[in-house]
């Protein structure tokens, strides 16, 4: 596959880089208070998510939206926190980009009448496409280096893959 080269000027290359940016934060905001009618906005409309194991796959991003909310907000309610760092963002061609973001993310939530919680670390591996002149995310990737969480985390069917 060919490379398309990149003719965007340096201060349009840092425009494009400071939007993605801006979307990457946006999309942790919407997810950790819960606007789920503005999620599946940040995504363009083939976006594939691999973030709940191996082989696990979802598409779209209405089916990503149901996925992160059932995990987020399903039979439980789960309080978020995503934190992202430390950006290397680079431009592919003038419409398409890639990124790696490390990741620390806090989940609480009840199980029964305990207090659950994960505390995990890692990066987003992520591409992005400029569609009708706005910046989405078309894939995401998390991987985790180290999780920490109670003991009774993963007896709880939402703590299976709580992952976002």
């Amino acid at each position: 596959m060919e490379r398309e080269e990149v003719t965007l000027s340096p201060a349009e290359q840092l425009l494009a880089i400071g939007e993605i940016e801006k979307l990457f934060a946006a999309r942790l905001r919407i997810m950790d208070t819960k606007q789920w009618d503005r999620y599946g906005s940040c995504h363009t409309e083939d976006v594939v998510s691999e973030s709940w194991g191996a082989g696990s796959r979802v598409v779209g991003p209405e089916a990503l939206t149901a996925a992160i909310r059932n995990t987020l907000d399903g039979d439980a309610f789960v309080t978020s926190v995503h934190h992202g760092h430390t950006p290397e963002i680079t431009l592919t061609s003038d419409t398409t980009a890639t990124g790696i973001w490390a990741m620390e993310d806090m989940l609480w939530w009840t199980n029964g009448d305990v207090e659950e919680h994960l505390h995990g670390y890692g990066h987003y591996h992520e591409e992005y496409r400029k569609v009708e002149g706005k910046w989405l995310i078309s894939y995401r990737k998390l991987t985790r280096l180290r999780e920490t969480h109670t003991p009774g985390f993963r007896s709880y069917r939402h703590a299976a893959a709580p992952t976002s």
